[in-house]
């Protein structure tokens, strides 16, 4: 991006130097280039503090490993890769013998249970047996009962379904596979059809220029020659480089400085056209303006339109 700026104003001064017959000697071209470069300087000093831009941003999905309440063979796979599925339905399905051999074991059981209820109840009534009796049989009937209730539970969940809207990409689950639950291993993984996410990764340096609601732009290197508006969603509070997690060792300092990310919600009605062809993890360019020195702010949005049209030339970007 400053080497857009660097290349525009030479430009400019070669034209100026063309068109008016400006002479080459030891006092024009020093003038020239102290001139651009402390123009240039304050130009960009300027612009990358109030008007932060950042060279990486994407788009991210949620997504959701699935991994199956039980374990068993998978008998079917339901769902087709990359086809929009609604919430319920099945993605797959794991033998159910076993499991429906278990609940009907268990609705026998009950039921004899329940029979020997009746039994110790009358004969505790009349005085012929024990109360006793009639309590060891109804916590039998009890445990039955909740036993049932899990093994039922189990049964159902030999049909995995959608979570939510969504669909899944890059399907390898095949009927034969164990699914497993653990360890935990994903069978395959869902991505929801949710609103999408859009971040761009600043650095720290233009951290007080970063604030929700700040107008922004985002140019994306698969869609050439575009740029999009929108707005600041998020400034994250948190990088990666900062968490600590409880483990056997101490805090030690291995990372470099991370980058603040930065949600933004694109809000720019040409971009509908091309949001369903933008794949998750797309790449692209970011910029924030912010009410600061917002006069200077013409030149990034002139920089991010030059550097969007440069994508097109993408066997030598």
């Amino acid at each position: 991006m400053d080497l857009l700026l660097i290349l525009t104003y030479t430009a400019i001064c070669v034209f100026i130097f063309k068109v008016f017959r400006v002479p080459l000697n030891k006092w024009t071209v020093p003038t020239a280039v102290l001139g651009g470069v402390l123009l240039i300087g304050a130009m960009i000093m300027l612009m990358n503090y109030n008007h932060p831009y950042s060279e990486r941003a994407r788009k991210y999905e949620l997504t959701t490993p699935m991994i199956p309440s039980v374990r068993g063979r998978v008998v079917s796979v339901d769902a087709s890769p990359n086809v929009l599925l609604e919430k319920g339905d099945v993605l797959f399905r794991i033998d159910p013998t076993p499991f429906e051999a278990k609940v009907a074991s268990l609705e026998a059981q009950l039921k004899s249970a329940k029979m020997d209820l009746d039994r110790a109840t009358q004969l505790a009534r009349t005085g012929a047996g024990p109360k006793r009796n009639q309590d060891l049989a109804r916590a039998q009937v009890d445990d039955l009962s909740s036993q049932l209730v899990a093994a039922r539970y189990d049964l159902d969940e030999t049909v995995v379904r959608a979570p939510t809207r969504g669909y899944v990409s890059q399907l390898f689950l095949r009927p034969g596979m164990m699914a497993v639950n653990l360890p935990l291993r994903p069978s395959l993984i869902f991505v929801h059809q949710e609103a999408d996410i859009f971040t761009g990764w600043f650095r720290q340096n233009s951290l007080l220029r970063l604030e929700a609601g700040d107008e922004a732009e985002v140019a994306f290197d698969g869609i050439p020659g575009q740029v999009f508006s929108g707005e600041v969603d998020t400034v994250l509070p948190i990088l990666a480089e900062g968490q600590l997690q409880p483990s056997g060792n101490l805090q030690t300092d291995p990372a470099g400085p991370g980058r603040v990310p930065v949600r933004v919600r694109i809000t720019d009605p040409a971009f509908d056209k091309y949001r369903p062809h933008l794949p998750g993890g797309a790449y692209g360019q970011m910029a924030v303006y912010s009410d600061h020195f917002h006069h200077v702010a013409i030149m990034r949005k002139i920089l991010l339109r030059m550097s969007a049209w440069m994508n097109y030339l993408f066997p030598f970007h």
